[in-house]
């Protein structure tokens, strides 16, 4: 039960309104054109007028389309055409936001993203949330890679938006993980087809309500590929009423936001801030026939599994990064954990430092782990026969024909990933240090 206390706090950040007005611009985006494509978004600013202060949602890709073949090339015109935009939306007193090709070439991350840039808020191009699910129907995922780090955008003063992209949509942990950091209204950024424009509706209103934010929906409309867009974008409030909305013809709207809705909804409940730790991380570890029924279950809904396997007697930063990239690789990361006997044949004696219980409840309480596993044979092969992953990893200085089960999972349609570690800490090396006292 919330108290007067913990309302008056809950509230305080929302003495001020966040944003005057919000709208859309919905357009039929003309494929691999970005200068009638940004002279359409200029049109629609001159037609709309919209009041200093407003944020303007704008489709998805709204400058390229999908282009696949060409997005390479046309990324490389994104960096000038965000100074562009960011121009454009200073002269207008607004904030513009739609998702465009970036292309990332250093480090990790290096791919080309489908990222809801935000203009307008300075520091051009530097705020921006890539998309997070990528729609395999669409072969999104051969060309795109899956953001990371959704985090909410400082818009104004103690403003911040979260930002979703097309499929996001449909997953609720998307729109849950921005507002519970504190989004005060969602931005979506689509093309959505006409033929589930219903259910864009419906999912609209439900991203709003169970999150109790406003939500401005940009769809694109037209024809792309032979397929028809849907338009129907959308300005939702926190409680699934629908303040405004076009038709499937080009078309503008810029509503001014009633900001007492939000407030006396999170007087009376608040569905955002409660965030519970809902299991037992405990759970996590299974024996190897429960775990295989667990699999196949996942694997009838659609999942990509992937396994590794090692030691981890002494869990440290290295390893962690290890699992993290591993557990990229798909939708249930398994983790072989070698049993004290197999750790002693390999080893030695004096190995392992941490008995194989107190290192399985470690690694079960890491987010990207999805299920610990024992084994106590030399190698992990009947662990990978009997589990049948989709994705074996391993790190980068094994070589693949050196990797047991390989053969196995490239056999039935899988793929093996060589992880590269970036620390050079080692368990072995942490011992030696301990040790020698250093």
């Amino acid at each position: 039960m919330t108290t007067a206390h913990g309302i008056d706090n809950m509230i305080s950040g929302y003495q001020k309104d966040p944003f005057a007005k919000v709208g859309f611009l919905q357009f039929e985006i003309v494929q691999a054109d970005i200068r009638r494509n940004l002279e359409q978004v200029k049109a629609g600013l001159a037609r709309l007028n919209a009041s200093p202060g407003s944020l303007i949602a704008l489709p998805e890709m709204w400058a390229t389309g999908f282009v696949y073949e060409q997005l390479g090339e046309l990324s490389q015109a994104v960096p000038e055409l965000l100074e562009e935009l960011e121009e454009l939306a200073v002269s207008h007193g607004v904030v513009l936001a739609g998702s465009l090709p970036e292309q990332k070439s250093e480090g990790e991350g290096a791919g080309l993203y489908n990222t809801l840039f935000f203009s307008g808020i300075g520091g051009v191009g530097s705020h921006g949330i890539s998309k997070q699910h990528l729609f395999s129907f669409w072969k999104e995922d051969d060309w795109f890679c899956s953001g990371r780090r959704p985090n909410p955008v400082a818009i104004a003063d103690n403003s911040l938006a979260g930002g979703l992209v097309c499929y996001d949509l449909r997953f609720p942990e998307a729109a849950q993980l921005q507002c519970r950091q504190g989004a005060d209204l969602l931005l979506m950024s689509a093309q959505w087809p006409l033929a589930r424009i219903e259910q864009w509706k419906i999912l609209l209103q439900a991203r709003a309500i169970e999150n109790q934010v406003f939500i401005v929906a940009a769809n694109a409309c037209g024809r792309w590929e032979g397929l028809q867009m849907g338009g129907h974008s959308l300005v939702v409030a926190p409680d699934g009423e629908i303040l405004a909305e076009a038709g499937e013809e080009a078309g503008s709207a810029l509503v001014a936001l009633n900001w007492e809705v939000m407030r006396e909804l999170k007087e009376r409940f608040n569905t955002v801030a409660p965030a519970p730790w809902a299991r037992e991380d405990c759970d996590k570890i299974y024996s190897l026939g429960a775990l295989a029924e667990v699999v196949a279950r996942r694997k009838r809904v659609g999942q990509k599994i992937v396994f590794t396997n090692g030691c981890f007697d002494i869990l440290h930063a290295g390893h962690v990064d290890y699992l993290q990239k591993a557990r990229r690789q798909g939708d249930f990361l398994i983790l072989g954990l070698n049993d004290d006997q197999s750790i002693r044949s390999i080893k030695g004696s004096k190995r392992p430092i941490n008995k194989e219980s107190k290192r399985a409840r470690v690694l079960a309480a890491l987010g990207c782990v999805d299920a610990v596993v024992l084994f106590g044979e030399d190698t992990p092969l009947n662990l990978i026969t009997r589990l049948a992953p989709h994705v074996l990893v391993k790190g980068a200085d094994w070589d693949e024909h050196e990797i047991v089960g390989a053969a196995e999972v490239k056999a039935s349609g899988g793929r093996v990933e060589r992880i590269v570690f970036i620390s050079r800490t080692s368990t072995t090396g942490i011992i030696d240090q301990i040790k020698s006292g250093n």
